[in-house]
């Protein structure tokens, strides 16, 4: 855009605007601008304004005029036909066009920035190793390379080399608002890149991010939030007095009602709600509504989280070492607890309370119960329960990414080659024990958990039928 000097009758207009300079040689306009839109601003270092005209529309209804109020501008360029108004202060910042702020305390980008690309938290494993470094092309299928393959360091060297290249290019000392976004009742937004058409409501703190946003999948942030260090991507929703640091909220990701997060990655339509997590991968369609519930240092996808669901991870004199794995499908019931280490096999249930450690990873559709303090494991019923197919039918309903630019690649089929390939290890397993079972026992033992011996017989029939389905 080409911007031009002010007259100094244009100055002398301002001034009775009561507006102020630092050095008015410094301000750039648009040629056809309508100075009398401009009232009581204070504007400092280089200051550039495009073309003030016509109204915007605010979320309440209200018809804005175009135009700069009772603000304070350093270091900044403002878009075609933006309302700015009781900005205490924005600086060193790019506006684009239809932009409206109102009531924002600072707006802010303070030296150079990488605006949350470059972040490394301790995902998964509290205790540290297993480092998950954020940018805003972050996908679910790399972050698990990254996380789970730490042993091939010729892997993650080259992963990390070519993340580490494009964080380089986010580096600025100005931060950007896209076209179209809205901004109102902010206390303060430091270090924060903000895309088109995103939507910011009473948020109290945003520091050291970014919020991905475009037409076709909107953003928003709420009220009484407090987010540092974070990626947001678009179509998204953090609000409700979330309280996150150190996180990833990927696309289509809806988050709130106090729920509180540190070093923790939420990936394609999950849901966290009052809830807590640290150290927490969650893997697509990762779903936490309770208020007593706490994931810690677990690596879950297409979860459900029983209310008061909780997990140890101390061995508690050297601190937190361990993890949990609950593979795809899995659920926990009301109250159930787990020792980590430990991992569950695709659609499982884990109800009640487990002081073991178990591994029931290739044991896939079952429940784990604790059955006088015995964690008692009957493989393949849930194969049987409508709501396992109706988890899978539900999921693609449920997707809320509405960007052409899906990053997470996501498999809804209840079966997959994936899925099988468990099972026909469980079946296998169940084939072993039932072979070595003596006559006498009530009970087989497998990694930490029981089967009921009578039991095994049928239930590799479970598995049979399974593949029978996936094979057609």
């Amino acid at each position: 855009m080409n911007y031009r000097n002010l007259t100094p009758d244009e100055v002398d207009f301002l001034e009775r605007n009561h507006c102020s300079a630092e050095d008015w040689a410094n301000v750039m306009v648009h040629p056809e601008i309508d100075l009398s839109r401009i009232q009581r601003v204070r504007f400092k270092g280089n200051v550039a304004i495009g073309k003030l005209s016509g109204t915007l529309t605010a979320d309440d209804g209200r018809i804005l005029p175009s135009g700069i109020v009772n603000s304070a501008l350093q270091n900044c360029t403002v878009g075609d036909q933006c309302y700015i108004s009781d900005a205490g202060i924005i600086l060193n910042y790019h506006i684009g066009n239809r932009v409206v702020i109102e009531n924002v305390n600072s707006l802010a980008t303070r030296g150079e920035s990488y605006f949350g690309n470059g972040i490394e938290i301790e995902v998964l494993n509290e205790g540290g190793g297993r480092g998950l470094v954020l940018f805003d092309r972050l996908s679910a299928q790399l972050a698990y390379l990254i996380v789970l393959y730490r042993h091939d360091n010729d892997l993650i060297n080259a992963l990390k080399s070519m993340i580490k290249e494009y964080v380089e290019k986010q580096k600025s000392s100005k931060g950007t608002i896209g076209d179209d976004v809205r901004i109102f009742r902010c206390n303060q937004i430091f270090d924060v890149k903000i895309g088109s058409h995103a939507k910011l409501t009473g948020v109290l703190s945003l520091e050291n991010g970014t919020v991905n946003s475009n037409e076709q999948a909107p953003a928003e942030v709420g009220a009484g939030v407090i987010v540092r260090d974070f990626i947001i991507l678009s179509g998204s929703q953090v609000k409700d007095g979330a309280l996150l640091t150190g996180c990833f909220v990927g696309q289509g990701v809806r988050i709130g009602r106090q729920f509180s997060a540190e070093n923790s990655a939420f990936f394609a339509n999950c849901e966290g709600f009052h809830s807590e997590a640290v150290s927490v991968f969650a893997g697509p369609y990762s779903v936490t509504h309770h208020r007593s519930t706490l994931l810690i240092a677990g690596m879950f996808s297409f979860y459900n989280a029983g209310s008061g669901t909780n997990q140890s991870n101390h061995m508690y004199k050297l601190g937190p070492l361990h993890q949990g794995i609950l593979e795809r499908g899995a659920k926990t019931g009301s109250f159930s607890y787990m020792l980590w280490p430990s991992r569950v096999g695709p659609f499982s249930a884990v109800i009640g309370k487990h002081y073991v450690n178990f591994d029931a990873a290739n044991l896939p559709f079952s429940y784990i119960e604790e059955v006088e303090g015995k964690s008692l494991l009957t493989p393949g019923m849930n194969l049987f329960t409508v709501g396992t197919r109706r988890d899978s039918a539900k999921w693609v309903k449920r997707d809320r990414r509405t960007d052409p630019d899906k990053l997470d690649l996501i498999h809804f089929e209840l079966f997959s080659p994936f899925v099988m390939q468990r099972v026909l290890a469980g079946q296998k397993i169940l084939q072993e024990l039932y072979q070595h079972a003596g006559r006498q026992q009530e009970f087989v033992k497998y990694k930490g958990l029981f089967i009921k011996r009578l039991l095994l017989k049928r239930t590799i029939k479970y598995y049979q039928m399974a593949l029978k389905i996936f094979l057609g």
